[in-house]
């Protein structure tokens, strides 16, 4: 018997990194997974990979027209919508003063408006199902400020509050909705040309568990939010950060 027997899921940013750590695990777990991304050649290869169980589909999360397209065939091939992982996302690491509107608006729209456009698209489809279960994706920047990404900590706070108003609203329903907040993961998202000065072994040693996360690491946490085990769970904030929002080392103590 596997954890999600019977579900259907639709992944946003399903080609790569955690979407398709996500959808991986889903599939093993027995469901049947719509991934969903504008990358279209390795989410094409996934879902071959996958089997009869994944199918892909091309997905703007900004676009009202492809969410609701990517919605119907999701419940046209497999007959219905239990989950939805809003999982897509971008991060533009520019200081504020430097940062172009334009560039500012390309992340909120793609990680706050696809988030809420997301939701809003798949909730009649859960409610014909008779519930269902919402995971954001949002991040530890979600939960404090951190310089030179300013787009990025905006949507993903948004992200958090969105959350928990989803989860007032379709609570009654049987649809529950939280949040998960990853620190760094070994994701393309951190391989980009943006972060290639930084030294991520210096800035995860610190940590208590001092290493960068695994995409599979937060694919196991967004299994259970989506799965029947997190049942009274909901409108809640789940880290998975390896201790960094935890707290900072008191003076004079630091790892050996």
């Amino acid at each position: 018997m596997g954890r999600l027997d019977g579900k259907v899921a639709l992944i946003s940013g399903g080609s790569r990194g955690q979407g398709a750590a996500e959808g991986r695990l889903f599939v093993a777990e027995g469901a049947r997974v719509m991934l969903a991304d504008v990358l279209d050649e390795p989410g094409e290869v996934l879902a071959k990979e996958l089997g009869d169980a994944a199918i892909y589909q091309h997905l703007d999360v900004r676009s009202e027209e492809q969410w609701e397209q990517a919605v119907a065939r999701c419940v046209e091939e497999f007959g219905r919508l239990d989950i939805l992982v809003n999982n897509a996302g971008i991060v533009q690491a520019i200081p504020m003063e430097k940062m172009p509107l334009s560039a500012y608006m390309e992340v909120v729209e793609i990680n706050q408006v696809g988030v809420f456009l997301g939701m809003r698209t798949v909730t009649p489809a859960m409610r014909t199902a008779g519930g269902g279960s919402i995971v954001n994706i949002s991040s530890n920047a979600g939960l404090e400020g951190v310089s030179g990404v300013i787009g990025y900590v905006a949507s993903k706070w948004a992200v958090r509050g969105m959350t928990k108003t989803a989860a007032l609203e379709l609570g009654h329903y049987g649809i529950r909705v939280n949040s998960v907040h990853p620190g760094g993961v070994d994701t393309p998202m951190l391989q980009q040309d943006d972060f290639e000065s930084v030294d991520q072994n210096k800035v995860f040693r610190t940590q208590p568990i001092p290493r960068i996360g695994q995409p599979e690491e937060i694919a196991n946490l967004v299994l259970f939010l989506a799965s029947d085990e997190s049942s009274f769970s909901t409108g809640s904030e789940f880290v998975a950060d390896g201790g960094l929002m935890a707290g900072r080392a008191g003076a004079g103590v630091r790892p050996d």
